[in-house]
């Protein structure tokens, strides 16, 4: 993989603060990586941010988008970005410092031998999440266990976001199909990719919760991904993914 072309796609929605922290982080564990903001028109700026950091490093660039749509959506947006300039590996990572750029390195080692790669809260019956309250931990542990229950997708942390992809996986997905935005969003794309046979790896990260802006988390977001698995399932018994 040493002249494969890598990017990082961080959707942005108010995260001024962090970007700069995050940027500079993410390009220093690979020369060959680059880096996509997705910003949804954040009034704080942060747009305008990530705009002058790319006219000071040609590895940074900007996609703007109209409105806040959702994070599955911004995703999208930079999949189709990254697939039209021929990157080999795709990388989808929170703004936040809760993805921590120096795993990077290792996850994209194990890239190197499996289809798509998860940076994992959840492996060997270990949990890896720093300064979450008890009541976060407990929505999402057992959240990543009802999908994986309903689904039968042997992966352990479905709702992950830290995920890698190399270009022929997304290729294969159709990506139009792809009809999540929140938690769900994480599960619909590795449940597409796993039942079209390609192979994963859930590479260990500790997870640090932010320490600056708000989360995106919601109670609408929740309940999306809690009906979404059964309408996966229902779609793969089908066999209309």
């Amino acid at each position: 993989m040493a002249d494969r072309k890598i990017l990082v796609i961080i959707p942005t929605y108010n995260e001024r603060e962090n970007l700069p922290r995050k940027v500079p982080r993410v390009l220093e564990q690979d020369p060959r990586i680059e880096v996509l903001v997705v910003d949804d028109a954040s009034p704080d700026g942060t747009g305008e941010l990530a705009d002058a950091m790319a006219q000071e490093e040609p590895r940074v660039h900007v996609l703007h988008r109209d409105r806040k749509d959702g994070l599955g959506q911004a995703y999208l947006a930079g999949f189709r970005w990254a697939l039209e300039r021929d990157f080999d590996l795709i990388f989808e990572m929170d703004a936040d410092i809760s993805h921590p750029p120096e795993a990077l390195p290792d996850l994209i080692r194990a890239a190197q031998d499996h289809d798509f790669v998860i940076g994992s809260r959840y492996v060997d019956g270990r949990v890896t999440v720093v300064n979450w309250p008890m009541s976060r931990l407990l929505i999402s542990y057992f959240g990543c266990l009802y999908a994986r229950l309903i689904t039968r997708m042997p992966v352990r942390d479905q709702t992950g976001g830290f995920n890698g992809w190399h270009r022929h996986v997304l290729e294969a997905v159709d990506l139009s199909r792809v009809q999540s935005n929140g938690y769900a969003f994480q599960i619909e794309l590795k449940f597409r990719a796993w039942v079209k046979g390609f192979t994963f790896c859930e590479v260990p990260i500790l997870f640090t919760e932010r320490d600056s802006g708000e989360s995106k988390m919601s109670k609408r977001i929740v309940r999306e991904a809690v009906w979404r698995v059964w309408w996966l399932k229902l779609q793969h018994l089908l066999g209309r993914l």
